[in-house]
């Protein structure tokens, strides 16, 4: 079978820094910081009140009539409006009856419909025990976003959640470069999605993961991460089809890898081993070698353990090399959308890519000893890039890795 090449036409995203593309662009070109206090729930009970909110999120004012909110979850409607943006970016939106059987939906996440679930059960809670007037939707949704756009936009193509906690949206990336690549579909909607919810909230700062103010990834003080929320979405689209339609290309999915720590269920593998393996693989399966990687978007939660292990493990794959590749963590800007997080790093090393810079890590102002490649901690800077490594690991030792390349027509060009 001949492999088809797979390139990305269009981005969308809602996220804590920016609500489209084009805005997250000038966010991370500015260092701008979407991470304050949280008030889509009351966070008075818990040790930290900060993370990454999309703040005054208005679906109806965002998507056109057609679609219908009456069972999207926030978490769903986040997707929705990142996967129309991303089609309306592609020249796809509408979309034409005759590519319906042959466009697909992958979509990765987590919380789901935990946030309306909540509010649900403690109604439920506050009438002594009598059952509220709530759709019983209102209980569905915890991965439910992939089948709400494929049911509201008609789409017959292949249709696939994943779930893999904080790797979920980059594991979807890598799954539906599979279906273009190999022709089971001409294009996909693909990414992740992610609300805040007091459950997740509540179990991070249980694990005293989080930091009370905001994460400062690679940094000497690191407390810990910031939870976000948000949605990113690409479409990926197999060439010859972009090209006849004349759709202008972000970039091309060159390869991912996936692998296991088979280690811990929430700490990482203290030798970054299971990260070594899914940054190998990525490259493998994009035919380039260490050499060629221009700039990684690192994991960079800004916890203690990781960002000394992401370290560890990208000295240990790309040897003395490691010191010259810019890093950085847009996690930073936006707090740790978890299993959105992949896609909405996706969505930023293709900007970096098509708008030639590297994004800023904000908060970092202390070097950590242990911590001592180019973090690019004094603002973005310009940059040409043709290859970007964006990394994404996860509990239970989920780790995927994408690969992304400037788009040339004649094929990568390693020189």
């Amino acid at each position: 079978m001949e492999l088809k090449r797979v390139v990305v036409t269009g981005l969308g995203t809602v996220n804590a820094a920016a609500c489209s593309a084009a805005e997250f662009h000038h966010a991370l070109r500015a260092g701008h910081c979407g991470i304050g206090p949280v008030s889509v729930f009351d966070p008075t009970d818990f040790r930290t009140q900060t993370g990454g909110e999309v703040r005054d999120f208005k679906p109806r004012l965002m998507l056109p009539r057609s679609i219908s909110l009456k069972r999207l979850s926030r978490s769903d409607a986040m997707a929705m409006v990142a996967a129309i943006e991303a089609l309306r970016d592609a020249g796809l939106f509408p979309l034409p009856d005759h590519l319906l059987p042959e466009i697909g939906v992958v979509i990765g996440g987590g919380a789901g419909g935990m946030l309306e679930c909540e509010a649900v059960y403690r109604d439920y809670l506050l009438i002594a025990g009598k059952s509220p007037a709530y759709s019983s939707f209102a209980f569905f949704g915890c991965a439910s976003s992939a089948d709400q756009i494929a049911i509201q936009l008609r789409l017959m193509g292949p249709k696939t959640t994943f779930m893999t906690a904080c790797s979920s949206g980059a594991t979807a990336i890598g799954y539906a470069r599979d279906l273009v690549q190999t022709g089971a579909a001409t294009a996909i909607i693909c990414g992740g999605t992610e609300p805040l919810c007091r459950i997740t909230y509540s179990a991070f700062n249980s694990l005293q993961a989080v930091d009370p103010q905001y994460c400062k990834p690679f940094d000497k003080n690191r407390q810990g991460m910031s939870l976000g929320e948000g949605a990113g979405v690409m479409i990926l689209e197999e060439l010859g089809h972009a090209l006849q339609r004349g759709a202008l290309i972000y970039g091309e999915v060159l390869g991912y890898g996936v692998s296991c720590d088979a280690h811990h269920m929430t700490s990482p593998d203290p030798e970054g081993g299971g990260a070594v393996l899914a940054m190998a693989r990525a490259l493998e399966d994009a035919g380039i070698g260490p050499e060629a990687v221009d700039y990684i978007n690192a994991h960079g939660t800004g916890t203690p353990a990781n960002d000394k292990i992401e370290t560890k493990a990208i000295k240990h794959l790309f040897g003395r090399r490691a010191y010259e590749i810019p890093v950085s963590s847009s996690k930073s800007l936006t707090g740790h959308t978890l299993g959105a997080a992949g896609a909405i790093e996706g969505v930023v090393s293709l900007l970096a890519i098509h708008h030639k810079f590297i994004p800023p890590t904000i908060h970092c102002t202390t070097p950590d000893p242990d911590c001592d490649l180019d973090y690019v901690t004094e603002g973005a800077r310009d940059a040409a890039l043709k290859i970007v490594l964006s990394n994404s690991f996860a509990f239970g030792g989920n780790n995927t890795a994408l690969v992304f390349g400037k788009f040339c027509e004649g094929g990568f060009d390693n020189e």
